[in-house]
């Protein structure tokens, strides 16, 4: 037997041995879910939002709520195998926060709703068929958009006056083509726009983050700014190390980013989108098909510094910044 019939035959016992289970489980009143998500060390704290959110609504875990949880641990290409464990074992709903894990769940079923809470461009990437009436089994939370990269770019400004030239670092492939484009467009405008020259660099993976930032530095950037992945998401603490050993100010999207000793975010709060994802779940249990609920746009955005880098790097940002902010970290 080879590994796929192996993985195909599991999957298969899984499914036939906790079926009765949970049709007695859902019998009772007992919400039965899945969770698909990323690092769980990581990222334990969207967890947790989302724990709080199904708490609001009066879900308890062990008492009227199941949660089976499956994490890829940083290892992406586990989503597809992570994600037929889930369906095999019957849930009524599978959270899946991250893009990557929802596509994979997507391709795993057809009829057990899907609620994702995150997503860079659910559109483009084919999770749903357009914002508005998403069709299909899928709905949930989109946490980006191509202005966010110019509204950090601008929050950069007011902090450090005298930036020139900015390096923008991405990953290929790191989101959808088209959002991907629009955000390094968006860049672009946003640099025009404040008086700053911009400098291009890819990583493909974690290992071209030296080389990268050696680019970067040699390129005699004053700062950087890193667009958003699901890769570097996972590697945030080398990517905001690689910045503070090249005397870097760097600006991102999430404060997650920050938290792991990045000097500022700007953008929508992970945090806040996986507490709302539990609104989804409970109106899909209750009924609703998840075709028929909108996906919704961040509606919270954070700014967010870190004093304890800046400190480190030398900087000094002006009082007005850091009374706009909406968290200081010490």
């Amino acid at each position: 037997m080879d590994c796929t019939q192996r993985r195909d035959f599991l999957v298969t016992a899984v499914a036939l041995i906790t079926t009765p289970l949970a049709a007695a489980q859902q019998a009772a009143g007992i919400a039965r879910i899945g969770f698909l998500g990323n690092n769980l060390a990581a990222l334990g704290h969207l967890r947790e939002a989302f724990l709080q959110g199904m708490r609001d609504l009066g879900y308890v875990e062990g008492r009227n709520l199941i949660i089976e949880y499956r994490f890829a641990q940083g290892s992406l290409d586990r989503f597809p195998v992570l994600a037929a464990e889930l369906v095999a074992l019957k849930v009524q709903v599978i959270v899946a926060p991250p893009t990557p894990a929802a596509e994979a769940a997507k391709q795993a079923t057809k009829t057990i709703p899907i609620v994702f809470a995150g997503a860079g461009d659910p559109v483009t990437s084919g999770l749903v068929t357009s914002l508005a009436r998403p069709g299909g089994n899928v709905t949930g939370l989109s946490s980006l958009s191509p202005e966010l990269v110019g509204k950090g770019l601008e929050q950069l400004k007011h902090a450090l006056p005298e930036v020139r030239r900015l390096a923008v670092l991405w990953h290929p492939g790191g989101q959808g083509e088209r959002l991907q484009r629009d955000m390094l467009k968006e860049a672009e405008v946003a640099a025009r726009a404040l008086g700053m020259r911009l400098q291009i660099v890819e990583a493909r993976g974690k290992a071209d983050f030296d080389r990268a930032f050696h680019e970067i530095a040699t390129g005699r950037a004053d700062a950087v700014t890193v667009l958003p992945s699901n890769m570097f998401n996972n590697e945030r603490s080398r990517l905001a190390d690689l910045a503070i050993e090249n005397r870097l100010p760097a600006v991102f999207q999430f404060r997650e980013y920050v938290d792991a000793g990045g000097l500022m975010a700007y953008g929508a709060s992970l945090t806040d989108l996986n507490r709302r994802a539990a609104i989804y779940v409970d109106k899909i249990l209750r009924g609703t098909k998840p075709g028929d609920l909108p996906v919704e746009q961040p509606t919270k955005f954070e700014l967010v510094i870190n004093v304890k880098t800046a400190k480190t790097l030398g900087l000094t940002i002006p009082r007005s910044v850091l009374l706009r902010a909406d968290e200081l970290i010490q």
